[in-house]
């Protein structure tokens, strides 16, 4: 038996028919819009707020601004330029005005009043005229003299004389046929009161002959015995600031040496 083969296209438009009828759709809206389309011809629209090019010509204000000295100087067009190059001329006036006279109404009798009521409230008392003063006797004046001291002494100078010594420093006379140059000490005290360190300062005086090495060595045994008054514990943030500096200055005072008497033969 001999099948009939199946057709697969068989109720399908064919291709003329479907580009048929796209043909007419398009006619169809064609001719509406000529139907139903407006007969107004198109007119353009104005343009608007859109920027605008324009050249300037040798008046404009634009070209000024490539002058340097635009706001240095003072130019006809700007808001001084009449005060600065055209100024207002002033004329003076001159002022002749005078007051008219005013005389007195005061009557002539009457001027001499006053001053003869003055002569009687007042009354002047007689002296003598002294036309050469009188001579002053002066007695000249004679300049303090200068006493030498009777005995050594200590000074204390520097931060340290702002400290109270403790107790009292005796110092003796050196026997010595010359004088003798002071020994200055410089010491450091501690917020205690105690000398923690001494040092012999050099001498100013040029005659080594007239320092005495034995009062050096006394200086500074005195120096490191010496107390003064403690710190309060308030007076000094960092322990630095607890140490004070200062010298001892100890001028010596210098009697003749005994001399030995003669033996007897």
């Amino acid at each position: 038996m001999n099948a009939e083969p199946i057709r697969h296209d068989e109720g399908r438009w064919p291709r003329s028919r479907w580009l048929m009828l796209v043909v007419l759709i398009f006619a169809a809206h064609v001719g509406l819009i000529f139907l139903f389309g407006g007969r107004k011809p198109v007119e353009p629209r104005a343009v608007t707020n859109v920027p605008i090019l324009q050249l300037a010509d040798d008046t404009s204000e634009w070209l000024a601004l490539n002058d340097p000295s635009l706001f240095a100087l003072p130019r006809p067009d700007d808001f001084a330029g009449p005060a600065w190059l055209e100024s207002p001329r002033v004329e003076f006036h001159r002022l002749e005005w005078t007051e008219p006279p005013r005389w007195l109404q005061l009557p002539a009798n009457e001027l001499e009043k006053t001053f003869d009521e003055f002569m009687q409230t007042n009354q002047f008392i007689a002296f003598e005229l002294e036309l050469q003063p009188q001579p002053q006797p002066s007695a000249p004046e004679n300049p303090p003299v200068e006493t030498l001291a009777e005995n050594s002494t200590l000074q204390i100078k520097g931060d340290l004389a702002q400290r109270r010594l403790l107790d009292t420093i005796s110092l003796s006379s050196w026997p010595y046929p010359d004088v003798i140059a002071p020994s200055v000490v410089q010491a450091i005290v501690d917020a205690a009161g105690n000398v923690v360190s001494v040092i012999l300062l050099p001498s100013n005086n040029s005659l080594e002959a007239s320092h005495y090495d034995a009062a050096d060595e006394r200086a500074l045994e005195l120096a490191r015995t010496a107390r003064f008054t403690p710190l309060s514990p308030d007076s000094a943030v960092n322990p630095a600031a607890r140490l004070t500096f200062g010298q001892l200055v100890f001028n010596w005072h210098t009697v003749p040496p005994a001399t030995k008497a003669p033996a007897n033969p």
